[in-house]
């Protein structure tokens, strides 16, 4: 099965178990905007507490703020969003489908890597444990014209963007001859800039014209609060403020499922330092977000940094944390080094002193800033990206799994009775009303008990407690996990520690301190 394939399998699992549903389905949906149902919902829950207990509680120094979506319009002017935030926009002529001219050249890029890396693995079937990967790549022919041909589609690519030059981006898309993935052909129209920014009107903004905009991200919430925050909490630097929150971007080519939406869930934190001690900080802070992702298990072979080629107005050092989704690795996390651009900007516009008094130093200055933002559907898509399997059983069978993070699961017990009566179902009723006060819960008698396994497995329940005939006589039930699928037989006395040493949050949050 092609990873394609998968992909498809995966976005048909998560509708039919209730994790993401197409937005306004029954009026023919909504481009690139999705509902979580019942259980994506709760998923997206346990990420965003992963993430806000990670961290505001286990950081003293770190606090959160929930900001308004709706903001002063010349905040976005400060930030350089009205006059920057563009994407550069080309159009196929034959398929009348619309890219995102970077997005084609880094598909591009990704092809030829691909490439190599099959040509690499070739070498190594080929020559066995006397082969030498990096004497391979360093003199092999079709992996050295590869690697020139990325070499040189980096460098042009690079040149283009920080130039603002559209007319180079599709010289450079016609000259590494890519084409449509629909059409198959190199029509192109001309490369032209798109704002992402939805605006809406809110009558009138202290005198100001009533346009308005949905905010594109949650960092400028928390920069416009920054001196509010630092005064109120008594702030000492190094100090960061959290925040989860909606953001909205007018995006040219929304696809990959809920990879990319117009409407999307943002967690970001922005990090204040001294002036002079930002990259000391980028450091720390990309080895710690790397930590917190390895931490859900899914393998660290499935992440990679990629650093910034081309640097954001406002950063001095940028990298992505990329994770092997089912289309290759993206981007699913960010940090940033933003200097003092921020500050400085709304400093500038608003007219108000958004300086730190430094009482070591005795003098202010204004803040250097370090961000961290990661997608929370991204994180949503990456955890069931990296959960969901389809597997063949020893005794011929098969059954699809989510093998989630017990922390992040939805569900993280279901209570099934062996049958659906001689007391089995009233005593089942007592051990789940004990444990949904700190669990959530599924309570199931329908169909065989081997049917209701698969259900549970299904939607990522990490453990099943089937009630039988013997437990009425020894208090005991059979504890099922669903990683391996083993069986156990432990005293109703003891299901919650055991239950709770497998689901709590805090397994996740030791692995962190």
């Amino acid at each position: 099965m092609t990873q394609e394939d998968l992909f498809k399998n995966l976005i048909a699992h998560t509708k039919e178990y209730g994790y993401i549903f197409p937005s306004s389905e029954i009026y023919d949906g909504l481009g690139a905007v999705y509902d979580y149902g019942q259980l994506g919902s709760e998923l997206k829950n346990n990420i965003k507490k992963y993430w806000w207990e990670s961290m505001v509680r286990l950081n003293e120094n770190i606090v959160g703020i929930d900001s308004a979506i709706f903001m002063h319009p010349r905040i976005w002017e400060a930030s350089g969003h009205v006059g920057a935030f563009n994407d550069p926009l080309i159009d196929n002529k034959d398929s009348k489908k619309r890219y995102r001219a970077d997005v084609l050249l880094e598909d591009y890029i990704a092809k030829l890597e691909e490439k190599i890396n099959k040509d690499v693995e070739k070498g190594r079937k080929k020559f066995g444990e006397a082969f030498d990967e990096a004497q391979f790549r360093a003199t092999n022919p079709n992996v050295l014209r590869n690697a020139r041909k990325i070499e040189e589609c980096k460098e042009r690519m690079v040149a283009a963007l920080n130039a603002n030059d559209l007319d180079a981006l599709k010289q450079l898309i016609l000259d590494c001859e890519i084409v449509c993935p629909i059409s198959g052909t190199k029509n192109w129209t001309d490369v032209r800039q798109f704002n992402l920014m939805f605006s809406t009107q809110l009558g009138s903004v202290s005198g100001e014209s009533g346009t308005i905009y949905l905010r594109p991200e949650t960092a400028q919430g928390i920069f416009v609060n920054y001196l509010n925050v630092q005064k109120t909490g008594r702030m000492k630097l190094p100090f960061g403020i959290a925040q989860i929150g909606k953001a909205f971007r007018n995006e040219i080519v929304a696809r990959q499922f809920i990879f990319r939406m117009r409407e999307f869930e943002q967690m970001e934190m922005q990090f204040f330092v001294q002036p002079g001690q930002e990259l000391e900080w980028f450091a720390k802070w990309k080895e710690t977000r790397l930590k917190w992702h390895l931490a859900l298990g899914m393998g660290e072979e499935n992440y990679r940094y990629h650093d910034h080629d081309k640097l954001a107005h406002y950063a001095n050092a940028a990298t992505d944390i990329e994770f092997n989704f089912p289309f290759g690795f993206k981007e699913l996390e960010g940090i940033h080094s933003r200097t003092d651009f921020d500050l400085g900007r709304h400093q500038e516009y608003s007219g108000k002193k958004l300086q730190y008094f430094d009482p070591e130093k005795g003098e202010s200055y204004v803040p250097y800033v370090i961000e961290t933002s990661i997608g929370v559907d991204r994180t949503v898509l990456a955890v069931l990206s990296g959960a969901y399997r389809e597997e063949k059983l020893e005794n011929g069978e098969e059954r699809v799994v989510l093998k989630l993070h017990p922390a992040l699961a939805p569900v993280k017990l279901a209570v099934l009775p062996l049958v659906k009566k001689d007391g089995l179902p009233e005593l089942a009723r007592e051990i789940m009303a004990e444990l949904k006060l700190d669990f959530n819960c599924q309570y199931d008698e329908k169909d065989s008990i081997g049917k209701r396994y698969r259900r549970q497995d299904a939607i990522g329940t990490p453990l099943c407690i089937t009630v039988d005939h013997q437990s009425l006589e020894d208090k005991c039930v059979t504890l099922r996990d669903r990683d391996t699928m083993q069986q156990e037989r432990i005293p109703i006395a003891e299901l919650y520690k055991r239950v709770d040493e497998k689901v709590n949050m805090r397994t996740l949050l030791k692995q962190l301190m």
